[in-house]
């Protein structure tokens, strides 16, 4: 019973973004205590309190990109466009063209990059971060980039990778060649 509680809402999840997610419904089969808490770890890749939207989804779409060009990044797109974020800022981030997404994005953008793949800068963009927006914020754009790239790792590691593919941005589609 209530792995079919659980089957039907990854279903309703699935539906609502377009988004295969095979991955979820195995570890439920597997093992519905390990879904549990996975579900609790998602409770946290959610957690924004004091980002701006644009920064933070700019930071999670970043993360995503450090890991994978594929169905992860467009699901992390999905979102910032439910978020609210305009399609014209998103786009621009996934041409590499950040100072035409906003200073808020560009930032998030920047900071999600250098955090996740430990560049030199990732320390000053983490005070940068702070200074602008306040520690509360900090914490959740860590938390963005840190969860943003359990994902697509998870889907790997469950033997789900999938090869990079098109992003949609409203009506524009941007290729990808290679994750960040």
């Amino acid at each position: 019973m209530i792995k079919s509680y659980l089957h039907r809402s990854v279903a309703r999840f699935e539906k609502h973004y377009g988004y295969d997610a095979t991955y979820m419904h195995e570890v439920i089969d597997a093992s519905p205590r390990a879904f549990f808490k996975f579900s609790l770890f998602q409770a946290m890749s959610y957690h924004r309190d004091g980002a701006p939207t644009d920064a933070y989804c700019a930071a999670r779409i970043a993360a995503a990109l450090s890991e994978d060009c594929g169905p992860c990044v467009q699901i992390t797109v999905d979102m910032a466009l439910e978020a609210g974020v305009a399609p014209k800022h998103i786009a621009a981030l996934l041409r590499g063209d950040l100072e035409q997404a906003g200073k808020d994005a560009e930032l998030g953008f920047r900071y999600g990059i250098a955090v996740a793949q430990n560049t030199a800068n990732a320390l000053a963009l983490s005070e940068e971060v702070g200074r602008r927006y306040g520690k509360r914020a900090l914490v959740s754009m860590a938390f963005a980039v840190a969860c943003s790239r359990v994902y697509p790792t998870l889907k790997r590691g469950l033997g789900h990778g999938v090869s990079c593919s098109k992003i949609e941005v409203s009506n524009e589609t941007i290729v990808l060649k290679q994750a960040a």
